[in-house]
């Protein structure tokens, strides 16, 4: 009897000592840090602008193609985000995200949502980059000029025009030892350095 005492005290403490560490770990994990890391391979109705600086720079065709695609009203933007994913070094383990929802803002205005179903692997003080491909149709979201929509694409690359607004609203789900858990909240990922 008493050897059947011990072992249920013993199992007790062992599944108190887990869940502690299990609920320590899990508030630790909602310290990871989001950002947008860089964006890449912008193009504007099948424009890349990686080389152009401004809309004085685009060839008379490309200028023809914009022009067209604004006539018809079918302006597609496509580009790669990247979303860095920082583990703080306060955080002693790993972090395994497993999806996450996301919606795009441009210039404060909602625009596409998807959804992120692969698994990335956030090392305890580490990084990882999280990548996102990205396809919208502006005119959608945005009535402007050729020479404005092609302003808001030369922005986002960094490569000319104003700087603008870009933001992903998110909800992360992290894999923890109690299964998978999903922020109760969206969280904003902004950077200061993109356009």
């Amino acid at each position: 009897m008493r050897r059947v005492a011990s072992l249920l005290l013993f199992c007790t403490l062992a599944a108190s000592s887990l869940s502690c560490s299990a609920l320590k770990e899990i508030a630790n994990l909602r310290n990871l840090v989001f950002s947008l890391d860089r964006i890449a391979d912008v193009q504007l109705a099948d424009v890349p602008l990686a080389n152009i600086k401004a809309y004085d720079d685009l060839q008379f065709t490309e200028v023809a193609r914009l022009g067209r695609a604004v006539v018809n009203r079918e302006i597609p933007l496509s580009f790669d985000l990247n979303i860095g994913a920082e583990n703080p070094p306060e955080n002693n383990v790993q972090a395994r995200m497993v999806r996450m929802d996301w919606t795009l803002l441009l210039e404060d205005t909602e625009t596409i949502s998807g959804i992120i179903d692969d698994e990335f692997l956030i090392p305890a003080g580490g990084t990882a980059t999280i990548p996102l491909s990205i396809n919208l149709e502006l005119f959608s979201f945005f009535d402007k000029s050729a020479k404005d929509l092609v302003d808001l694409a030369l922005s986002l690359s960094g490569a000319g025009g104003e700087p603008k607004n870009i933001k992903i609203r998110a909800l992360p789900t992290i894999n923890t030892p109690l299964g998978p858990i999903r922020y109760s909240d969206p969280i904003t990922i902004v950077s200061k350095t993109v356009g």
